[in-house]
């Protein structure tokens, strides 16, 4: 086995140096649980205090974990539509050469990432699978599977599908503590704002550049790795007793699109469009009903649903976690009423100034995602103080919520969690692709950091806005 040029050895290298030390992401959770617990103990905290802590805000964001899995569930209800799947066997013959094939994954995981981040790693990892059905197009396979990771680990968090950007979008999801913080923050101080499309744009142009150069000159094709990507075979129609008849025909589905569709434009007309869609609610219900629209009828629609449900086990499990390990944060007050959140936001503020808070809070949360991997999940246990640090040192409260955006994303490029829905499609390991992955991080990284410094720079702060009572 060829093993390519000198970057593509030492992305092997660093994947076989990964598969064997990276313990699992559920080591790493219940490691910041016990991490943060002794803290609450070291300043002050009582026992009794912090295990109640923990227990009270474990189960209080169940709305939020479940509104966070039907991202995922409808992100593959779509993606895997007959008419999904027919443009994208369409968008595999276009390529002409081995590298042109792993930019347009790129492009195409990207693209789709920003309107929704399960859509873009479920689309791309189908459509590398069809690239690879192409027995004259010479595509590096793990090169490729590596690009179609790309909407989770550069783009994701700038987009549609913003995890912290939705919660903080909307008072009913968060704690009466962190709405007195931060008060609502619209999309459009958000993802919406002109800098963060700019930041937006050169990260894609950059992940883009990367994964196209990055391609080895000797690629390993899905044949040569001993991977079927074949089309499933199709058994022959059968006759259907009465009672499956139902579920095979589209007369269901329309009824109940139908449906969802009224109930969507009431939504839209009497809220406007960028309110209604920042509600992950109503979200995740449009791409339900364009799921349901898509599969056509209903024992498609469940068949892609129940493929999409073992991608939630992780958030399933761990969401409760992260919610109590925020609890704590905030919750497990020393005698004289101190918290861990409180002193950590004392501390951001002591050794950050206004201009260097990005480049601070930036590398912190980088490092914290390398330890505790989550969707957005980790901005429950980080808002509370670094939206305080913020608001001392005056900085954007929604620049502020984009340094997290762009932050969350670099450690998905090394840590596996998220990637393995993707590799379940694609059927490679984790170290067939962190070297390519990494190779992004490490360029990504300094990027990144500048473009939250500069482009920070150019707004000013504004007051937190609280919701009418």
């Amino acid at each position: 086995m060829s093993h390519g040029n000198p970057m593509s050895r030492l992305a092997l290298r660093f994947c076989a140096w990964s598969e064997r030390w990276f313990p699992d992401a559920w080591v790493f959770s219940v490691s910041a649980v016990l991490i943060v617990c002794v803290a609450a103990l070291a300043i002050g905290a009582t026992p009794t205090v912090t295990a109640k802590a923990f227990g009270d805000g474990a189960w209080s964001l169940i709305p939020f974990t479940m509104q966070v899995c039907y991202v995922l569930i409808g992100g593959h209800v779509v993606a895997l539509s007959p008419p999904v799947a027919r443009l994208i066997e369409k968008l595999a013959a276009q390529p002409k050469t081995g590298p042109g094939a792993v930019g347009l994954v790129a492009v195409t995981c990207m693209t789709m990432s920003l309107l929704h981040w399960a859509l873009g790693f479920v689309t791309a990892g189908l459509l590398v699978r069809a690239l690879a059905r192409r027995s004259d197009l010479p595509m590096d396979y793990r090169a490729a599977s590596a690009a179609g990771y790309l909407g989770l680990g550069a783009v994701w968090a700038l987009g549609l599908s913003s995890t912290a950007a939705q919660f903080q979008a909307n008072a009913a999801s968060m704690s009466k503590e962190l709405l007195a913080i931060t008060g609502v923050i619209p999309f459009t101080q958000t993802i919406f704002l002109w800098q963060s499309g700019v930041m937006t744009v050169v990260i894609f142009a950059m992940s883009w550049f990367v994964a196209v150069r990055s391609a080895p000159a000797q690629p390993q094709t899905a044949e040569q790795l001993g991977i079927d990507v074949s089309l499933p075979r199709v058994s022959p129609a059968q006759s259907l007793r009465p009672g499956e008849r139902p579920e095979h025909s589209p007369i269901l589905n329309w009824l109940l699109a139908a449906l969802g569709i009224a109930w969507l434009w009431g939504e839209f007309a009497a809220r406007g469009f960028v309110p209604a869609i920042a509600n992950l609610n109503t979200y995740n219900f449009l791409f339900l009903v364009i799921g349901l629209l898509l599969q056509g009828t209903p024992r498609r629609f469940l068949d892609a649903v129940t493929h999409s449900v073992p991608t939630t086990a992780g958030i399933m499990i761990q969401y409760p976690l992260y919610a109590g390990i925020a609890m704590v944060l905030t919750a497990a007050k020393t005698p004289d009423g101190a918290t861990i959140a409180g002193h950590l936001s004392t501390f951001f503020a002591s050794i950050a100034t206004k201009e260097s808070f990005p480049v601070v809070i930036g590398l912190y949360s980088a490092t914290l995602g390398f330890f505790v991997p989550s969707g957005g999940g980790k901005w429950l246990i980080e808002a509370p103080y670094v939206m305080q640090a913020a608001n001392e040192l005056r900085v954007h409260l929604g620049w502020s919520v984009m340094i997290y955006n762009a932050a969350e994303a670099l450690p998905n490029l090394i840590n596996p969690l998220f990637m393995l829905p993707l590799l379940g499609i694609v059927k490679l390991k984790v170290r067939d692709i962190v070297g390519y992955t990494f190779m992004q991080f490490i360029v990504h990284l300094p990027v990144v950091l500048f473009l939250l410094w500069a482009l920070g720079l150019t707004l000013e702060y504004i007051p937190p806005q609280m919701p009418p009572p």
